[in-house]
């Protein structure tokens, strides 16, 4: 099914925003056949729009001769109210862990049944990490995801454990196996990885709640990637946990 199909006589503009929109989690490359049938808009009229899109930076054209929505794009959605307000009041709080930990910090929001990275800070360690602010990673793969994961509704849970992905040999993809993962992450507070999105990184993350610890929703993530938890897991949770219940706070005294 379509997206948000453009109606006869449309505007230019509405006719664009038609081709935008029949992007989806579902359909994020498409030939200019399907851009034209999701869009509703006749396949000449849609080759012309997609190439203005393309010149002006919305989309991206693959050799293949795919569509897919640009980096411009997601820095435009940043500008919507919940994903500025929180990256704003995260900042300094992302900016102590940083310089606390010397490691890569991440501040993630759910997409679908992805992270959607809404910032990064890169760590001084010499730590392969595949992530970079915009980006989406699987849930069930990252630490910040299975904190996210953790917290959603069954249907997204449900929807999550019919695609696990092996991206690494270690990446847990039994869903009963990870089903007890989040229920570990649900009663511990945090979540951790082991090499399960990129060899030779560790990663664990807490929940961001806009109120008192422990209560409201789970509105975002916060983690730090480094080279092992053996021996620095319970730090790294204790610094993680005082900047997320300050983000928190700052969260529910500016909402």
């Amino acid at each position: 099914m379509a997206g948000n199909t453009a109606t006869p006589g449309a505007s230019v503009l509405a006719r664009g925003l038609a081709v935008l929109f029949a992007f989806d989690e579902a359909h994020r490359a498409l030939s200019l056949t399907d851009l034209a049938r999701r869009a509703g808009l006749p396949l000449s009229t849609t080759h012309r729009l997609a190439g203005e899109l393309v010149s002006g930076g919305a989309l991206v054209r693959r050799p293949s001769g795919e569509f897919v929505i640009a980096r411009r794009v997601w820095q435009i959605g940043l500008l919507a109210g919940v994903e500025t307000g929180l990256r704003d009041v995260a900042a300094p709080f992302l900016g102590d862990i940083h310089a606390a930990t010397r490691a890569t910090v991440h501040l993630a929001v759910r997409q679908g049944i992805e992270a959607l990275y809404l910032e990064r800070l890169s760590g001084r360690a010499s730590v392969p990490v595949v992530s970079s602010r915009g980006s989406r990673l699987p849930l069930h793969a990252t630490a910040v995801g299975k904190v996210l994961l953790a917290h959603a509704s069954e249907d997204v849970i449900d929807e999550a454990l019919r695609h696990l992905v092996r991206v690494t040999p270690y990446t847990v993809t039994q869903p009963a196996m990870l089903r007890e993962r989040l229920a570990r992450v649900r009663r511990d507070g945090f979540a951790t990885t082991s090499e399960e999105m990129t060899l030779g990184a560790c990663s664990v993350a807490v929940p961001i709640r806009p109120a008192s610890p422990g209560a409201g929703p789970v509105v975002a993530a916060l983690g730090v990637v480094v080279p092992t938890l053996k021996r620095d897991q319970t730090r790294l949770v204790a610094a993680l946990q005082v900047a997320a219940q300050g983000i928190g706070r700052s969260l529910h005294t500016s909402s």
